[in-house]
């Protein structure tokens, strides 16, 4: 068994092969958990890993649940209350985006530095958990220092990085060209269905948070195309050896 880690990972779209680097895995399926729910989403491994990765021991979930599945916030959100109880100290996260900034191109990583939440519900709505308070503080969801540690690793290791603001919708469906420049307009770079609701609760939990978007489709006037869930893997498939490699890093420096 595993030491106790204090860093986890959620390997969403983008980076589930990540898990075949982790060093002596202890695997356990989500549907033999008591109250986790059971991802549904193809490309979504749905197990608990616990091992070494970048020789640190780590915590990762291989597939997320996501509230567009049928899920509450309560439930989407529960595994990060688990991992605080757990003793994690740190979340990495990353997912599969819509870029709506006109420099982007499919395939490029973008370092979340904010986020817009436009989901139907907050996670921390309702009674409050004493792991933080009842009205926490947004001002710097994303770790400043783990910003910083990316983008020196990124130099060191040629990997072209952008930065900017996420805004998580309900879903599934992907956005309009009215929604796009919407968001857009908004201030968003990115758009996506997850990573919010699990950031604000490990915020509140205060853990510290780092989180990445592989922008696997193009959200701009002109450049706007049909997209399928298929084209969403195979485009974050294609930028997951430098998310991965930056995500290791990561892990091995902090």
């Amino acid at each position: 068994m595993p030491n106790k880690p204090l860093t986890a990972i959620i390997l969403g779209t983008g980076l589930g092969r990540l898990s075949e680097k982790i060093e002596q895995p202890l695997c356990i399926p989500y549907s033999s958990i008591p109250n986790f729910p059971v991802s549904t989403v193809d490309g979504h491994s749905g197990q608990l890993i616990f091992g070494k990765l970048g020789g640190k021991d780590i915590m990762a979930m291989d597939g997320r649940f996501h509230y567009y599945e049928g899920y509450s916030m309560k439930e989407v959100t529960y595994p990060i209350r688990v991992m605080y109880e757990l003793g994690i100290k740190t979340l990495l996260v990353s997912n599969a985006a819509g870029g709506t900034n006109p420099s982007f191109r499919i395939g490029d990583i973008m370092v979340i530095t904010d986020h817009i939440n436009y989901m139907p519900e907050n996670p921390l709505y309702g009674q409050n958990i004493p792991t933080g308070p009842r009205f926490p503080d947004m001002g710097e969801v994303y770790d400043p220092d783990l910003l910083e540690l990316a983008n020196t690793i990124a130099a060191e290791k040629k990997i072209k990085l952008k930065h900017g603001v996420y805004l998580a919708t309900q879903g599934p469906t992907y956005e309009t060209p009215a929604e796009y420049r919407m968001f857009a307009h908004w201030g968003a770079d990115a758009v996506g269905m997850s990573t919010v609701p699990e950031v604000i609760v490990a915020h509140h939990c205060g853990i510290r948070c780092f989180g990445v978007s592989i922008i696997t489709d193009l959200g701009v006037n002109g450049k706007i195309v049909k997209v399928t869930h298929e084209d969403v893997q195979k485009a974050a498939n294609e930028a997951q050896p430098r998310m991965a490699a930056l995500m290791e890093e990561i892990i091995r420096r902090s």
